[in-house]
C-alpha cells in the first residue's frame, strides 16, 4: 500500500471512530428535535419558507441543443429534522411546478437516523417529474448514517446516484456531462475515475456535496460549473460578515456564486437544517439554474 492509499485509510478509520464515539449523542440530538417539532406544531408545510433562487450560467462550451436547459438544484434536505415527509412533499411540488429538464440532490438526505425515513425518502423523491432525469451524490451525512441504505432509497426512487461517475444527456449530437463525486469529507471521492471517463469534447457539470472541491475541479477543462450544498448557507449570514460560520470544506465557497478559474461554483443553502432547525437571514434554498449559450446570449 502506498503513502496515499496509507493516509486516506487512516482518515476513514479516524473518521469512523469519531463517528461511533458520537452516534448516540446525535441520535439522541435527533430525537429530542423531532420532539420538539411536534410540540412547536413546525411539520407544517409553508411554500413561503423556501426560496426559488434563479442561476443563469452562459457558456461558449455549451452547444445550442442545450440552450435554455433548466436544472433545478435542492440539497441538505437532512429528513426528519426540521424538514418532515409533508415538508419535502411540497418541495417536491414546488419542483415540479419550475418544468425542469433535470433534477439535481447534491446530499445529506438524512442526519443520524435512517431506518425510520428511508420509506419517506423514496416515496417523496419517486415524485419528481423532471423531463429527463433526476441525479444524485451523497453527503458525509448520509455516510455516517448508512449509505447503502441512502443509495437503495435514491435507486428505489428512480433516482441515479453518482458515485464518482457520469451521467451523458444527449440532444441530437450535442452532449451535456453531469458527473458527481462521493463525499469528500469522508474520503470517498475519486476525481481520478471521473476524469477517466470525461469526454473533453463536451461541456460538464460537477455535483460535489462539499463546495471547496471546486479548486479540484475547475483544473478539468470541460467543466462549466460545479453545484454543491454542505454549508447550509453558512445558517447565519450577518451584515459586513455575511457567513461566520465556516467549517471544514466549506471555507472557501460557503453561500452563493464563486468564479474559480473557468468555473462557476455555486453553493446552494439547502431545504434543511442539521443541529439548529433556525436560520438568521439564511433562507431555505431551490435553485432553478438555466443553461446559456454565449454565442447566442452575449449578456
Amino acid at each position: 500500500m502506498n503513502n496515499n492509499n496509507k493516509n486516506t485509510q487512516t482518515n476513514r478509520d479516524e473518521n469512523h471512530f469519531q463517528i461511533n464515539h458520537n452516534m448516540k449523542f446525535r441520535y439522541d440530538l435527533q430525537t429530542f428535535m423531532n420532539n420538539a417539532r411536534t410540540l412547536l406544531n413546525m411539520g407544517k408545510f409553508n411554500p413561503k419558507h423556501f426560496k426559488i433562487v434563479d442561476l443563469v450560467i452562459s457558456s461558449n462550451k455549451l452547444p445550442g441543443e442545450f440552450d435554455g436547459y433548466k436544472i433545478v438544484q435542492i440539497t441538505d434536505i437532512h429528513l426528519g429534522q426540521w424538514l418532515n415527509k409533508e415538508k419535502l412533499d411540497g418541495v417536491v411540488q414546488i419542483i415540479n411546478n419550475l418544468e425542469p429538464d433535470c433534477v439535481v440532490l447534491t446530499g445529506d438526505f438524512l442526519s443520524y437516523q435512517a431506518n425510520e425515513y428511508l420509506n419517506q425518502l423514496t416515496d417523496s423523491l419517486s415524485k419528481l417529474q423532471p423531463k429527463d432525469v433526476t441525479l444524485s451524490v451523497l453527503g458525509n451525512h448520509d455516510h455516517w448514517t448508512n449509505p447503502e441504505a441512502v443509495r437503495w432509497a435514491l435507486r428505489n426512487a428512480g433516482v441515479i446516484n453518482l458515485d464518482n461517475d457520469i451521467y451523458t444527456i444527449k440532444r441530437g449530437s450535442d452532449k451535456l456531462q453531469i458527473a458527481g463525486v462521493d463525499s469528500i469529507t469522508v474520503g470517498y471521492d475519486d476525481i481520478k475515475k471521473v476524469e477517466s471517463k470525461l469526454d473533453y469534447d463536451a461541456p460538464a457539470i460537477m455535483l460535489a456535496h462539499e463546495p471547496d472541491f471546486a479548486d479540484t475541479t475547475a483544473k478539468l477543462k470541460p467543466f462549466i460549473l460545479q453545484l454543491s450544498g454542505h454549508s447550509h448557507g453558512g445558517q447565519f449570514e450577518l451584515p459586513g460578515i455575511r457567513t461566520p460560520i465556516r467549517g471544514r470544506n466549506f471555507r472557501k465557497y460557503p453561500v452563493d456564486t464563486y468564479q474559480v478559474g473557468d468555473m462557476i461554483q455555486y453553493t446552494n443553502r439547502g431545504i434543511g437544517t442539521n443541529s439548529f432547525w433556525f436560520r438568521i437571514n439564511s433562507f431555505y434554498e431551490i435553485t432553478r439554474i438555466t443553461l446559456k449559450t454565449k454565442k447566442y446570449h452575449l449578456n
